[in-house]
Order: structure tokens, then sequence, then C-alpha cells
């Protein structure tokens, strides 16, 4: 299933704060914690894996490492869209969700390719095979030279409810706003398939996914949800992350990613 030669990486323990964001604390009796996107683009990498696929896991490590980079850290934002297409091969992945293969078939029509495979990787939107090389560095700093053509605010506050979560984004008219939660330090032991025998193990896995949520013509959204959190979900391994999107190029315009907090904090790139 993987079509490229992969150098694995030392196994690092994951840096929940990214570079980019700094922490102080707000005066407020309630637990929140909020950031505002910067001025320079980040770039999104969307790894597509499964845990059926023999391939996947060096890129699974790679992308978990992504964030340990010290040249890289203050620039990206990873996340694992696992998809169900290797499900029947003898093992289900639990984090699979059929809208990831789909939004992979969709980014494969625009790129005007008829194949899609695991592990691929996707950087701001488009297809990327030399995400194991020095070409892949170059990429994203050429993103981050890019001027945010849109602004994103993520705040999240802890209530007697939930955690009560909003996303708003200016700038970007007629573009589309996505939201996804995400989780670190899981590990599936996998009893069947390709992986049989292995322990795996994950970060940056997208367990929620909310979108398309257009922007206005005025180039305005806001969008509230107040989430329960899942019995399988620890809280301190979460994060938010919160991207703009041209639905007919699908470039990515921005993209901000916030850790679940669980005190008064406020962050800001």
């Amino acid at each position: 299933m993987n079509l490229f030669s992969f150098p694995l990486s030392s196994t690092t323990a994951w840096g929940w704060i990214f570079a980019f964001v700094s922490l102080s604390p707000l005066a407020s009796a309630a637990d929140q914690c909020s950031m505002t996107s910067g001025s320079a683009r980040i770039a999104l990498v969307e790894l597509y894996t499964s845990e059926g696929c023999s391939s996947c896991p060096p890129a699974d490590q790679w992308l978990g490492n992504l964030a340990m980079h010290p040249e890289l850290a203050a620039s990206v934002i990873p996340l694992a869209l696992h998809v169900d297409y290797w499900d029947y091969i003898g093992w289900k992945d639990r984090f699979a969700n059929p809208q990831f293969a789909e939004r992979q078939r969709e980014m494969a029509v625009r790129n005007t390719s008829a194949q899609v495979y695991t592990p691929q990787v996707a950087i701001n939107g488009k297809a990327f095979r030399a995400w194991s090389s020095r070409d892949f560095q170059q990429s994203v700093w050429a993103i981050h030279q890019l001027p945010a053509t849109s602004k994103i605010h993520v705040s999240l506050t802890q209530s007697a409810k939930g955690s009560d979560l909003q996303v708003s984004a200016e700038g970007s008219r007629g573009m589309e706003l996505y939201v996804a939660i995400y989780q670190n330090n899981l590990t599936s032991e996998i009893k069947q398939g390709e992986n049989q025998g292995r322990s795996l193990h994950h970060n940056n896995v997208v367990r929620e996914w909310y979108g398309p949520i257009p922007v206005s013509q005025e180039g305005q959204v806001v969008w509230q949800k107040t989430l329960n959190v899942k019995a399988d979900w620890v809280e301190k391994d979460l994060g938010v992350v919160a991207f703009v999107q041209n639905p007919s190029t699908g470039e990515i315009m921005q993209a901000a990613n916030l850790p679940w907090c669980h005190s008064s904090q406020d962050n800001e790139e």
C-alpha cells in the first residue's frame, strides 16, 4: 500500500504546546482558553492512514513527531484522518470515518488523480508525494511565508453542561470552515489483518469532524457547540483544530490549533 520509502525517526514524547502558541493566565473564574491565528499562514498537514495498512505505522510516527521538529513546529499543524476502506481485510480501524475517505477522494478529483492510497499526505489541501524528503520542509516554509487571508479565533470554556466550543473566522468570504477534535497518545493492540500482533501508537487522531461550515459573503462565520467528553477521550490529550478552506481549489487559507484547557489560560499566536 505504501508507494514510498520512509526513514524512521526516533520516538519522541509528544509536546502539547506548539512553538507558535504562548500561554498566559486569564483573570476569570471559569476554566477557559483561547487562541487567535496570526498574520502568517500555518500549513495544515493531513495524513490519510489506517490501522489495517501495514505501510502506515512509519507515517503515523512521522506525523506524530512533526510538532517536536525544531524547524517545523511553529509553522505546521498535523492531523491524522483514518479511512475505512481497509477495514474489510481483517481489522476494523476504530478511528476510521467514511467522511475522511470521501475527503481524500475529493482531493484526488481536484488534483486530477484517479488514485487514493495509504499512507497519503496532503499539505494545504494538495497531495504531497515527497513528504519524507527535504522537499516537505521547504514546502511548509514556503506556505508559512504566505500572508493569511483568514483570521481564526478558537475558544473553549468548561461549564457544568460540558465544554463550550466557539470558533469564528473572518476575512475569507465564500470559503468553508472546518473544526476537528483530535486526540494524542492513543494505542491499539492489533489482533488481525496486516498489522496483526503489533501495538500501534497514534497522535493527532481526529475523533470528531465538523464541516463544511459556510463562511458568509461578508467574510464572517461564528460556530458554537457544547461538547461532552466521551468515555474513551482523555482530556489532557485532546485539542481543537480549525481551518478555512477554499472549496474550489482545496487551498487552506489559515489553520489554528488549541490544546484542550484545564485551567484559565489564554493563547495568542
